[in-house]
């Protein structure tokens, strides 16, 4: 094989080989495309920028999109589940409280301003662009500690039906051994 060997001389441009293209997706299946839909919608500002209102006394959230499951899954006769993506504003002080999100994964995009997350393994700062990405069980809680309002996206994957509040307790301590 010489220099002038290349992928595409051998292959040939795959744009001009339509039928070797994947169909677009319809409905986002990996964390990577989930992440990736939400980037999309915090960069599209005209989708949500006017439905956000802040409220002193609750927070405030608004279901941006509920998504059914996809139809024509490829794997054998399963249907994946729906998705929904939802907008919350958080005024200085407002928290969400220790929670996990139940059966459901998530991502969350800060869009405006900064968010703080706790979590067992420590407290980390969010601030505008920010994303995480959490599996059922992640047990959480975002604050706005900060001094102005905070805009934050979230996909649920499945939609969102638990959201199971949580205590905040240090874990046991080890009891000593009593001799007898």
């Amino acid at each position: 094989m010489n220099s002038s060997d290349s992928d595409l001389s051998i292959a040939g441009d795959i744009l001009e080989v339509q039928h070797l293209l994947q169909p677009a997706r319809t409905h986002p299946s990996t964390v990577a495309e989930f992440v990736g839909l939400a980037r999309s919608l915090a960069a599209d500002r005209s989708r949500w920028a006017h439905l956000v209102r802040y409220d002193t006394t609750t927070r405030w959230y608004h279901r941006l999109q509920s998504v059914p499951p996809a139809t024509g899954s490829a794997t054998a006769g399963e249907t994946p589940p729906g998705y929904e993506v939802w907008l919350l504003s958080w005024v200085p002080g407002q928290g969400s409280g220790l929670h996990d999100h139940g059966l459901s994964s998530g991502v969350l995009t800060v869009l405006e301003g900064e968010l703080t997350e706790r979590t067992e393994g420590g407290t980390r700062t969010l601030g505008a662009g920010a994303q995480r990405v959490f599996a059922p069980g992640y047990v959480h809680e975002v604050v706005n500690d900060s001094l102005e309002p905070a805009v934050s996206l979230h996909i649920y994957y499945p939609g969102l039906t638990d959201m199971p509040m949580h205590t905040a307790q240090c874990a046991p301590a080890a009891l000593d051994a009593v001799p007898a």
